[in-house]
């Protein structure tokens, strides 16, 4: 069997399993002309990766004698695995809100959306020159990363030179950011609102990188005496880099 053969095969218990799990791998194998040896091969792959699971059927299911069977379903694990129409549905519902609301509807949904993600998360304080505020602004710019790892974005931090970077390595919402750019705008506004300095994106998943990384200095100007770069904090990079860990410097 080809590599090609065992994807389809495999998609095709997957298939299955959604469509009429719990089932035995006797009965996979009978509505997929497969051999119940090569099919449970497949569902302990399943298995380990987390998408399916076993339990034994219920005596009343069991026929014959001797211990009954197992029976096979997905996870909640695997069924994310399949395709979904979930960013269809959002950039759909956005535009919705756009025709009602204009720009402006869009731009406060985004804030919304951005801000609940940090919820709970106090601003950094009164910043001063020295080393304790360069360690304060590096443990916002974790407790940032943090929150938004819980909401899905693989978040994580590093220090680079006189700043820290907050790399969020995964976007849930990538395919709707790249038409509509302010819930990227509206991240890094929270960015900024917590850590209470410029903070300049390098690098976003929704213009093609393999990141987003945001640039967060640690040597802090307040945002009152940076008014120009602060208005421009908020727009998406300008270059396009295929290294998105790049120094800032």
């Amino acid at each position: 069997m080809t590599v090609g053969a065992e994807g389809h095969t495999r998609a095709a218990i997957v298939q299955l399993l959604l469509e009429e799990g719990p089932i035995t791998a006797t009965a996979i194998g009978s509505k997929l002309g497969l051999a119940a040896a090569g099919v449970r091969r497949h569902l302990d792959a399943l298995i380990d990766s987390g998408q399916a699971r076993a339990s034994r059927s219920a005596p009343w299911q069991q026929k014959g004698r001797g211990r009954p069977a197992k029976q096979y379903q997905l996870t909640a694990a695997g069924r994310g695995q399949l395709g979904h129409a979930y960013d269809d549905l959002a950039g759909a519902a956005i535009r919705q809100l756009g025709e009602i609301g204009g720009e402006k509807a869009i731009t406060e949904f985004a804030r919304k959306r951005a801000r609940a993600i940090v919820a709970g998360i106090e601003p950094v304080g009164q910043h001063t020159p020295g080393e304790q505020n360069a360690a304060d602004t590096e443990a916002k710019a974790e407790e940032i990363a943090e929150a938004f790892t819980e909401a899905g974005f693989a978040a994580t931090t590093r220090k680079v030179g006189a700043g820290v970077q907050i790399c969020q390595h995964h976007c849930p919402v990538s395919h709707v950011a790249e038409e509509f750019p302010q819930l990227c705008a509206a991240e890094l506004e929270a960015f900024r609102e917590l850590l209470g300095t410029h903070v300049q994106r390098l690098a976003t998943i929704a213009n093609g990188d393999c990141a987003c990384t945001t640039h967060v200095p640690l040597l802090v100007l307040p945002i009152a005496e940076k008014k120009t770069s602060a208005q421009t904090a908020a727009q998406p990079a300008a270059v396009r880099t295929n290294d998105s860990g790049r120094s800032a410097e």
